[in-house]
C-alpha cells in the first residue's frame, strides 16, 4: 500500500521570530517527505477547515467563539503560549480538520499520517501548552458522533502527559487514553488517563522500548479498538529542549516501528499525528518527525 499523508500549506503561519514554538517545521517536514520519496503530491490529502460546530464537539462554545474572534483575555492567551492572529486561527482549525481526515483515511486504508497534530494539552474550556483546540479529542468525538467507530484507543507517547485528552474522556468508556510520559515534566498537575505510565528522567532507548512492549500488546487485546490514534511526539529525544528523556533517533524509529507493526499485525488501523518536538536545530527536529512517516511507509507493506 502507498502511504497516505495529510498536509496543508495553512499548517504554517507567521510567529514572532524569537518565539520558541517551531512553526516552520510543518512545511519543512512535508518538503523532506517529498524529497526523500516518503510521499508525493498524488499521495497527499488536503483537509478543509474545521467548523465551529466540529470544534464544539469537545470545546465549550464560549471558548471557541472567543478564540476565533480574537476576544480571549490576556491570561488565557498566556496559558496557551501563542500570540493570537487570524492566521493562527486558520492554521489551528485546518490542523484539527487534518487529524479528522487522517483518521478517516486510516479507517479506509489501514494507516495514515498527518504532518501536524497532537495538541493534547487543550481542555474543553481553555488552551494550554501551545495547544488551542485538542485535535485528538475532536477527531475521536467526530468518529463516534458519525458512528464510524465504536471504540477508540489513543496512544500518546509525547514526552508530556496528554492531560487535556485524559480530562476530556475521563467518563467516556468508548475512548481509552494511554499516556506514557516523563513524570517530572509539564504538565506538573497531571490528569488521570485510563492508563498512565510515568517515566523517570534520563530513560534510554532500551528501557523505554521494554516498558512500551510490556503494555501495548496486552492493551490492544483488552481494548479491541476500531482505530488507534497515535501521538508520536519526538520531544522524547535526548537533545530536546523540553524533554528530559534520553531517546536517540534510532530509538524513536524503533518506537514508531514497534507501535505501528504491533497495531497493524493485530488488524487495528492507525491514524498518526506528529506531536511535540523542540530542538534548537530545526532540521534535526524535522528529521526526527519524519521518522514516524518513514516507519509508516515501511509498515504499510503489511497492509
Amino acid at each position: 500500500m502507498n502511504l497516505p499523508v495529510v498536509y496543508h500549506a495553512d499548517y504554517v503561519t507567521p510567529l514572532p521570530q524569537e518565539h520558541r514554538f517551531p512553526m516552520p517545521k510543518f512545511k519543512l517536514l512535508y518538503e523532506l517527505l517529498l524529497k526523500d520519496g516518503i510521499t508525493s503530491p498524488t499521495l497527499t490529502h488536503q483537509p478543509l477547515i474545521a467548523s465551529a460546530e466540529i470544534l464544539q464537539l469537545v470545546h465549550h462554545p464560549h471558548y471557541v467563539e472567543q478564540y476565533c474572534n480574537g476576544s480571549l483575555d490576556t491570561k488565557a492567551l498566556r496559558r496557551i503560549g501563542l500570540p493570537w492572529s487570524e492566521g493562527l486561527v486558520k492554521r489551528t482549525c485546518t490542523a484539527v480538520a487534518g487529524t479528522i481526515l487522517t483518521a478517516q483515511l486510516a479507517l479506509k486504508y489501514g494507516l495514515c499520517c498527518n504532518t501536524a497534530g497532537g495538541t493534547h494539552h487543550a481542555f474543553p474550556e481553555y488552551g494550554s501548552g501551545f495547544c488551542i483546540f485538542n485535535d485528538l479529542a475532536i477527531a475521536s468525538k467526530y468518529l463516534l458522533e458519525h458512528q464510524l467507530v465504536e471504540k477508540i484507543l489513543i496512544v500518546d507517547l509525547d514526552v508530556h502527559q496528554g492531560d487535556g485528552t485524559a480530562y476530556t474522556f475521563a467518563h467516556e468508556p468508548r475512548v481509552f487514553t494511554f499516556s506514557m510520559h516523563c513524570e517530572a515534566n509539564f504538565p506538573y498537575r497531571k490528569q488521570t488517563s485510563d492508563l498512565d505510565i510515568p517515566l523517570p528522567i534520563g530513560l534510554d532507548d532500551d528501557g523505554y522500548l521494554q516498558i512500551l512492549a510490556s503494555h501495548l500488546p496486552h492493551l490492544l487485546q483488552e481494548v479491541r479498538p476500531d482505530i488507534v490514534l497515535y501521538d508520536g511526539g519526538v520531544d522524547t529525544h535526548r537533545g530536546d529542549r523540553l524533554g528530559k528523556l534520553c531517546l536517540t533517533e534510532t530509538g524513536i524509529y524503533r518506537r514508531e516501528m514497534q507501535v505501528l507493526s504491533t497495531c497493524l499485525a493485530q488488524g487495528y488501523p492507525v491514524a498518526c499525528v506528529i506531536g511535540g518536538g523542540y530542538s534548537k536545530d530545526i532540521h534535526e527536529l524535522v528529521y526526527r518527525h519524519s521518522l514516524l512517516h518513514r516507519a509508516a511507509q515501511e509498515c504499510s507493506k503489511l497492509l
